[in-house]
């Protein structure tokens, strides 16, 4: 019996990987309030229970993909590929009301370019300051704080190694983890309560993955607005990082 329920998870890795996350769901929001009385949202706790179970993989397998090494659970791998994401990041603009959209203006705009220009530039630095000093290295490591689709992206475009490229998706990686983290818990900080607001956010924060949990934790009729914005900051940032960004840093690294 026991063979028979193993092959056919097996075979169906995508259904499983889907009961997974249902259940991690159903478990978080248990725990949200029962455990915390509704403080700390569901998603939240679901995020942190994934980021465990990823780290649980990678230590069993010594592999590279977290749960999706684990055979039983490769289907997490494609549930979590670019194919889904992507789908997903689509499916949130059809849920964003055209006039609501139109409120960010020339606001939203301007929190888009900081939020690619910033993160680069503390990106920079941090490469600077671990000893890094040819342009190649730090551009693609800052690109990598902007998002970890940019920096791989400019990288390759520069001609930077692969351990550098590593380094700029790692930088993004935990970007995305904290804007996850900590975005239910500075959300009244923050005033996330409008669409506007949440449009403004996304521009700033910058990371899709990271807007979009952290705002479905918050308060999920936030999500289409947030991620509508980041999601611009992969074409923005791929389209200035081999540019504008290098040649910047070029003139002022040499």
């Amino acid at each position: 019996m026991l063979e028979l329920l193993e092959g056919t998870v097996r075979h169906n890795g995508l259904v499983t990987a889907f009961a997974l996350v249902g259940l991690v769901m159903l478990i978080s929001m248990k725990l949200s309030r029962h455990l915390t009385m509704g403080r700390v949202h569901g998603s939240a706790i679901a995020i942190v229970i994934g980021l465990g179970l990823a780290y649980w993989g990678g230590v069993q397998t010594g592999g590279t993909k977290g749960l999706a090494d684990v055979s039983l659970f490769a289907g997490v791998g494609l549930m979590g590929g670019a194919m889904l994401r992507d789908f997903a990041i689509v499916a949130t603009a059809f849920e964003v009301q055209v006039v609501e959209a139109k409120k960010a203006g020339m606001v939203g705009v301007v929190a888009l370019l900081l939020g690619t220009f910033l993160p680069f530039i503390v990106g920079a630095c941090v490469a600077y300051a671990f000893g890094y000093r040819d342009a190649v290295s730090i551009t693609t490591i800052g690109a990598g704080a902007v998002t970890y689709i940019v920096g791989p992206v400019t990288g390759a475009a520069i001609g930077a190694t692969s351990d550098v490229m590593a380094l700029s998706i790692a930088a993004g990686l935990i970007k995305a983890i904290l804007v996850m983290v900590a975005t239910p818990a500075a959300a009244k900080f923050l005033g996330l309560r409008t669409p506007r607001s949440a449009m403004v956010f996304g521009g700033l924060a910058g990371t899709v993955s990271g807007v979009s949990a952290g705002l479905a934790a918050t308060d999920r009729r936030l999500v289409p607005y947030g991620a509508l914005v980041a999601t611009f900051h992969t074409g923005l940032g791929c389209l200035l990082g081999p540019s504008l960004l290098f040649f910047a840093t070029r003139a002022i690294v040499g």
